[in-house]
């Protein structure tokens, strides 16, 4: 299975980046299932249902999300109506949505398991142990299991991947917005990368334009952060997985940039 993995879709520009950039990546890739983080793609913060049906409709099969999905009230309804977005597991069981969902792609069942992490971030329950008890509820024929980890600090998503090294095909990590150099297979056969990044502005900061965050920093003064830059890019992971296994067999790290014009 050929498994496209995606950085979080920051408001129009990452939409639009995937419109133009996302068929062509499918079809050089020869992709079965795409996956892409969702929790800032309608204006910063959160989703709604047109934004979610624009993504749907450049060729995102399952969405996942983080701590800024429950920040529009029309997102949250989403998690509770649509079988194909999740939002972290590790959250408590009484909250709208799931936290992991499992398709068919072409004869082959998948799961995607959608966590978040704790340092510097939201006090919710353990992401170790919800997926340890995600993965116990697994049926056995289930052999292609993918795992975003929307977190904050690389340490914990490093050890999150070397924990279920072996029991899934993928872990990668979500929130930073910056792709980090670090795709690999480990040692018993899944494959990592610390951050996807971003589908958005490359030449901005974290998808910010640079002159407030700049300010910002320089000043001491909170200002309000401003979507923009130049050069919209797509980020993320491609990765070949024995359907048979469920080991992965081959990553590449994805940085594509699309011409400004074709955004317009």
């Amino acid at each position: 299975m050929r498994v496209l993995l995606l950085g979080d879709v920051l408001s129009k520009i990452g939409r639009n980046a995937l419109k133009i950039g996302l068929p062509q990546l499918k079809e050089y890739y020869q992709i079965d299932l795409c996956v892409a983080n969702v929790e800032n793609a309608a204006g910063m913060f959160g989703i709604t249902k047109k934004v979610k049906n624009v993504i749907s409709n450049c060729g995102v099969d399952i969405m996942t999300s983080g701590n800024h999905i429950w920040d529009k009230s029309e997102g949250v309804e989403l998690l509770g109506l649509d079988n194909d977005i999740l939002r972290p597991a590790n959250y408590p069981e009484d909250v709208p949505g799931k936290g992991h969902l499992i398709t068919e792609i072409n004869g082959t069942s998948v799961a995607v398991i959608n966590l978040q992490g704790r340092v510097f971030m939201p006090a919710i329950d353990c992401p170790f142990r919800t997926v340890d008890k995600i993965l116990r509820e697994l049926e056995d024929n289930i052999k292609i299991i993918l795992v975003d980890i929307h977190a904050e600090a690389t340490s914990e998503k490093l050890a999150m991947a070397f924990y279920l090294d072996g029991r899934v095909s993928v872990v990668v990590g979500t929130h930073t917005h910056v792709p980090t150099a670090d795709e690999r297979i480990l040692r018993n056969g899944t494959a990592y990368q610390t951050d996807l990044g971003m589908s958005g502005p490359f030449d901005s900061v974290i998808g910010m334009k640079k002159k407030e965050t700049i300010n910002r920093f320089l000043k001491g003064i909170k200002q309000k952060f401003k979507i923009g830059g130049e050069i919209p890019v797509i980020e993320g992971l491609f990765v070949d997985i024995d359907n048979r296994t469920g080991k992965a067999r081959k990553v590449e790290r994805i940085l594509k940039k699309i011409d400004e014009k074709e955004c317009q």
